[in-house]
């Protein structure tokens, strides 16, 4: 399968658009660091396509006293691979997380 031809326009869509996203999951890891939304709540809008396309990796790292050590070390435990995103966990593997991290 080739990759297809964008215009130029189509191109400089993109890549707003993934600025866009970029800056969006910046501002929800932030929350996340600072307390001001629980991983609880992050989980359960999984369908948000922000929060749906993160790793899981980057989302615990943004959590207060987690860092990339640890991060690991839960998604070893869990058996989440280091390069899944948050819309392809399964219901007992949140369930894992949540109960870790709680």
């Amino acid at each position: 399968m080739s990759i297809p031809e964008l215009s130029a326009e189509e191109r400089a869509q993109a890549l707003q658009k993934a600025q866009q996203m970029r800056s969006k999951r910046t501002a929800l890891r932030q929350q996340l660091k600072a307390g001001k939304t629980t991983l609880a709540k992050v989980l359960a809008d999984s369908e948000n396509e922000v929060v749906a396309k993160m790793r899981v990796k980057y989302l615990l790292e943004s959590l207060p006293q987690v860092g990339k050590i640890t991060a690991k070390k839960i998604m070893e435990d869990i058996g989440i691979d280091e390069a899944r995103r948050v819309q392809g966990l399964g219901n007992r593997q949140k369930a894992q997380l949540l109960e870790k991290l709680s």
